[in-house]
């Protein structure tokens, strides 16, 4: 046999379509669950931080970097989540006012603000802006971290990461955003107030009437809620997006892209899921 018989013979075969098509197909699914995987442990070792701060007297949460971190997160975001709750309650009542008013209904405006807010605008549009305000800060901080050899100086000394960094972090997020949440209903169903008690001619009293009888206690909790867990995921994809980084400067800059895209996407999937759950359970 001739070398170059021996050169074909030991050529593998070409691969199919179908295996080159499964493979672009399974990779990007591997990494999408190896993804999960990761975020889910590390908020699973946060938790069991958390179990342990509050019931093990060995074990103290960092009370001081929880504060620094609320005011960071949470005290610095208040204005600009104010000021878009403010033009969304002031979106809703123009928008709303003209097909309600060829009904004879212009008074429903308060309703249409205080439920819309309440359930879902107000924990949605809160967590987006906390969500481009401190979510990408705090993937950039971990990933300069990490990039400066910083979390490896951490664990050199007994230090874990997770109890130190992220706890604090995914605490804070969870904490700010429901209070936050408060205030963002508030002054949303404030500002449709406003404009409809001006420009639309509503009687106040009505319009204070419509809003107390159509909202209740399990509107407000189910919105809480939602704030709750968007919380969580903002705090728990930011730090797990930090601390994954690689590549250097480039890799801090595509963890901080990546923070805001995953942290939208997951919300408002999350927001669907808690809606259905929420209309099966007749609490819509």
């Amino acid at each position: 046999m001739s070398n170059t018989d021996q050169g074909h013979a030991s050529e593998p075969p070409a691969p199919s379509r179908v295996t080159v098509g499964l493979d672009r197909l399974g990779r990007p699914v591997i990494a999408g669950l190896a993804y999960l995987g990761g975020l889910a442990r590390l908020l699973l070792e946060t938790v069991g931080w958390i179990w342990r701060g509050v019931f093990d007297r060995s074990v103290r949460i960092g009370r001081p970097a929880v504060y620094s971190q609320i005011v960071r997160v949470g005290v610095r975001s208040v204005t600009v989540i104010m000021l878009v709750s403010a033009a969304i309650g002031l979106i809703l009542a123009l928008q709303m006012a003209p097909p309600l008013e060829d009904f004879g209904q212009v008074n429903q405006v308060s309703t249409i603000i205080a439920i819309a807010v309440v359930r879902e605008l107000g924990p949605l549009i809160s967590a987006i802006v906390l969500t481009g305000f401190a979510g990408a800060a705090i993937a950039a901080e971990l990933g300069t971290m990490v990039v400066g050899e910083e979390i490896e100086a951490l664990r050199a000394h007994a230090l874990n990461p997770t109890r130190f960094l992220v706890l604090p972090r995914v605490v804070a997020t969870t904490l700010c955003l429901i209070v936050i949440t408060v205030f963002s209903n508030l002054v949303a169903i404030g500002a449709g107030y406003a404009i409809g008690t001006t420009l639309l001619g509503i009687p106040p009293g009505v319009y204070r009437n419509n809003t107390i009888e159509i909202l209740d206690l399990a509107d407000l909790f189910t919105g809480l809620a939602k704030a709750g867990v968007f919380g969580i995921i903002i705090g728990g994809v930011a730090c797990y997006n930090g601390l994954t980084v690689s590549g250097g400067a480039a890799g801090v800059g595509r963890a901080t892209t990546n923070t805001v895209v995953h942290c939208i996407v997951a919300i408002i999937f999350t927001d669907l899921i808690f809606t259905a759950i929420f209309f099966a359970l007749g609490w819509t």
